[in-house]
């Protein structure tokens, strides 16, 4: 093994979950706007499987535009929700080039990009949809809720040289969404699909369910990755 947590600014803070067998394989999971790795934690904790190693690290503290500018956990700063509002697309790179610095090290300590399954929920989810777009390294799959793609207008060129245009990507998204309307999840699952292989993107949708109502969330999120990774 080698490596060290502090050269990853992100991994130095971030909740780790150990497996409690040899380690063959890692979820890296992003909260959303105002959130923190703890919650997610919490529900890794609960489907976790033994030799898997679950990685849920906390978004810096900056000003938000949409929020007044007031100051707390954000991947990147958020101007508006619609799919066509301005976006920071600086701290959109940024954040994105932090969470491949994580799969980056998993890699230099022996876990295959291959056995690393990105996700995130909402922002976050927003964030492992741009990040697995735009990396070089092939990951296991990539799982968004209730999200949409960041810069979807540079795409696909910016996927140019992605290592995942054949990787499984699945989007689930709660009807009763009111931040994030299904309807830009579904848009979002169509642009999906004109830069990576279509029979690769799943888009779920879930009659009734408020997303930002953590409980049947964390029930749904161990349904996906309550997944056999030995296979």
């Amino acid at each position: 093994m080698c490596g060290n947590n502090m050269s990853v600014p992100l991994l130095s803070e971030a909740v780790t979950v150990p497996g409690t067998e040899k380690e063959t394989a890692v979820v890296i999971f992003l909260h959303g706007l105002g959130d923190t790795g703890h919650g997610w934690a919490d529900a890794m904790t609960s489907i976790r499987l033994p030799y898997i190693k679950y990685i849920c690290p906390h978004a810096p503290r900056i000003p938000v535009t949409l929020n007044m500018k007031m100051n707390m956990p954000s991947w990147f700063d958020l101007i508006g929700l619609s799919p066509e509002s301005p976006e920071d697309e600086a701290g959109i790179k940024k954040a994105a080039e932090n969470i491949k610095a994580i799969i980056d090290h998993e890699v230099k300590n022996g876990i295959p990009s291959s056995r690393i399954i990105l996700g995130g929920f909402s922002q976050g989810g927003a964030l492992s949809l741009y990040t697995a777009l735009t990396s070089q390294q092939q990951l296991a799959a990539v799982v968004g809720l209730s999200c949409w793609l960041p810069l979807h207008k540079t795409f696909p060129q910016a996927a140019s040289g992605s290592g995942n245009k054949g990787t499984p990507i699945l989007q689930c998204h709660g009807e009763m969404d009111p931040m994030i309307p299904v309807q830009f999840g579904a848009m979002t699952a169509e642009k999906l699909k004109t830069i990576v292989s279509p029979q690769n993107v799943t888009f779920r949708t879930y009659p009734g369910l408020i997303p930002r109502r953590r409980g049947r969330v964390k029930k749904i999120l161990s349904n996906i990755l309550n997944l056999d990774c030995n296979t």
